[in-house]
């Protein structure tokens, strides 16, 4: 009995071992796991391809579009590696911080690589180069010149000397629109250059002082990571590094990937060519005249509708593009003056104030000074010079109605011949054009004379006797 207590008590405790196993190997199971889920992992070492997407030209909505969506489609197909290939002058600023914005969520790391040799990322691309995890630049480019243009707004302005006040303020303290962007930038490209760990002094003088870097000093001074001669150089010489996405840091496996060049779609395309200002504005031009001239000759069909798609291209290119509504309606006002001189006898001064507002308005109806972003001084002459030749056709057009005789009317009557029906005492009835009217004229008239109206005495006609010479015009007219 004994010994059967005893077995039974050992094979409790051994159960009860085998259990306390279990749990213990299974907290560490768990341990493990949360710390592997923790540390450093390689990014999809050896899945997917790299992601290009080149970057060339002006930086506009069209190319922010093209960016956020090859981003999004790179995360979609699980690709490793995105990588901006930059040459840009610069751009708008709303498009420049959509792209800053889908890099900064972006959950696959993005590289920016300025090239080719000769390329610049200058302005609005100084500031994606910095938002990017990795930054690089091959040999002979450039960036910086990152100050912002004025964009809207009037600059403030200079105060005389001996103005102020004894108890006034300094004119730091009065900072105008222009320093406000200027310090807005600076805040902000410093915050960037924090996030990624770069040269924040360098990056505040590029925007305060419009400073340049070559791409060998960028490297020197920690403004880019990589010095690299072309793509393949660029994936070897990032191989193995770590950068930080969001709390996670990833370590980058690089070496061997194939890199596939994202090409732009129809819609890019399509965007790319109605948000050209140039593009934006024929199409207003072509929208506008085109509604005048159905709204002239109802039926056309053709000018209204062609009218109606350019007006709405336009419109929704202009909402994308930085507008000046002032400009906008200078255009209006003139086009509504120019189509005003058909109506009013203004003698022209209608038409010429507004071909004046036109030309003014299309100057300024892009508010930006950004390179490659303003309407070309050749197209708006381009259009004032149709809307001169429009307003020269209208007033030789009205000149000619004025001399033309009078066609229809009484007054129509003056100078057409007629025929004597009866006549006594200097009165009686003639008829003319197949019409019987009231007469008055020389003391006698043989009846079936021929006579021409010479004056219009209300319902009465003066008329005078034709002479031979004029005898026979009077029968063929009659």
């Amino acid at each position: 009995m004994a010994m059967e207590t005893r077995y039974q008590f050992r094979r409790i405790a051994h159960f009860s071992l085998t259990r306390g196993r279990q749990r213990w190997l299974s907290a560490l199971l768990i341990s493990l796991l949360l710390l592997l889920l923790k540390a450093p992992v390689p990014l999809y070492a050896g899945q997917g391809d790299v992601t290009l997407l080149d970057i060339k030209g002006p930086i506009g909505p069209a190319v922010s579009d093209y960016v956020v969506r090859g981003m999004e489609q790179a995360e979609q197909e699980g690709n490793p590696l995105i990588i901006l290939r930059l040459d840009t002058p610069g751009g708008l600023d709303n498009s420049m911080r959509d792209i800053i914005k889908a890099i900064m969520t972006s959950p696959v790391p993005v590289a920016c690589f300025v090239a080719p040799g000769g390329g610049r990322a200058a302005s609005a691309g100084t500031y994606i180069l910095y938002a990017c995890h990795i930054s690089a630049m091959a040999p002979g480019t450039n960036l910086g010149a990152a100050t912002p243009v004025q964009i809207g707004g009037l600059p403030t302005p200079a105060q005389p000397k001996g103005s102020a006040g004894e108890g006034a303020k300094p004119a730091a303290e009065h900072p105008g629109l222009e320093d406000k962007a200027i310090n807005d930038a600076a805040a902000y490209i410093r915050s960037l250059a924090e996030m990624r760990g770069r040269n924040a002094d360098w990056a505040e003088r590029a925007v305060r002082e419009a400073v340049s870097l070559s791409a060998a000093k960028a490297l020197e001074m920690g403004v880019i990571d990589i010095l690299a001669t072309d793509i393949p150089d660029l994936l070897a010489q990032m191989d193995g590094r770590s950068v930080k996405l969001g709390t996670d840091i990833v370590t980058l496996k690089t070496s061997g990937l194939a890199v596939r060049v994202a090409a732009p779609d129809w819609r890019t395309e399509l965007l790319s060519v109605i948000t050209n200002p140039n593009v934006a504005y024929i199409l207003l031009m072509v929208g506008i005249y085109g509604l005048i001239i159905e709204f002239w000759n109802p039926g056309t069909i053709l000018p209204g509708v062609t009218g109606a798609i350019s007006l709405l291209l336009a419109l929704y290119a202009l909402q994308l593009l930085p507008v000046n509504y002032a400009g906008l309606a200078l255009i209006l006002l003139g086009l509504v003056l120019l189509i005003a001189e058909m109506f009013v006898p203004a003698f022209g001064v209608l038409g010429l104030g507004g071909l004046i507002a036109l030309v003014i308005g299309s100057i300024i109806l892009i508010d930006t000074d950004v390179p490659g972003m303003a309407i070309s001084i050749p197209i708006i002459g381009s259009i004032a010079l149709v809307s001169g030749l429009l307003l020269l056709g209208i007033m030789y057009m009205a000149i000619k109605a004025w001399r033309r005789p009078v066609t229809t009317g009484p007054e129509a009557l003056v100078g057409a011949p007629g025929e004597v029906i009866d006549w006594s005492g200097g009165t009686g009835h003639i008829r003319i054009r197949g019409e019987v009217w009231k007469a008055r004229g020389p003391e006698k008239l043989p009846g079936h004379s021929r006579v021409k109206v010479t004056d219009l005495e209300g319902l009465r006609l003066v008329v005078e006797q034709v002479q031979n010479s004029e005898q026979k015009e009077a029968d063929h007219d009659i």
